[in-house]
């Protein structure tokens, strides 16, 4: 088995979703839990197929984050992987859904900051083991710091 360290290139203001589907519907399936829970959101999704022609589907409503998604996927390697890039709303706004549709197994990160993705890969093909999301924590949160992201959740709109 050889690992890989595989860095995700997330497009300027959009957001990563990074999970596991199984079924080549997945497709259509979270095209349509991404714009029916947020009207007017910007994506590009791709998914690898892991059987058959072992194609790269896609969809989306904005060339460069198809584009990346698709990139992604490529880069990744890994069958039954799905990528989602979003723009005018945040994972938190579309995570339930995209749990919610039936094929989805797993999802790997939602995020914005840079990702690394661990890929392992054997005789078989290729497979995500892990995220690596963000960068390491720098302190302990104190008095400043936690004023601080309440007032920001209540300047976003997420806290009243």
């Amino acid at each position: 088995m050889d690992l890989h360290v595989v860095t995700i290139n997330t497009p300027k203001d959009s957001n990563l979703i990074l999970g596991q589907t199984h079924f080549i519907k997945s497709v259509e399936d979270l095209r349509e839990a991404l714009v029916t829970t947020v009207p007017g959101i910007k994506f590009g999704l791709a998914f690898a197929e892991a059987s058959g022609e072992c194609l790269i589907r896609h969809e989306g409503n904005e060339d460069e984050l198809r584009e990346a998604a698709i990139r992604c996927c490529v880069d990744l390697g890994a069958g039954h992987t799905f990528a989602i890039f979003i723009r005018g709303a945040y994972p938190i706004n579309v995570l339930n859904a995209i749990k919610d549709v039936q094929e989805v197994c797993s999802i790997f990160c939602a995020t914005s900051n840079p990702v690394h993705a661990i890929v392992a890969e054997t005789e078989l093909g290729r497979g995500v083991l892990g995220i690596i999301d963000g960068s390491p924590p720098k302190g302990v949160e104190g008095g400043a710091a936690s004023k601080e992201r309440v007032e920001f959740l209540r300047k976003i709109g997420y806290k009243s």
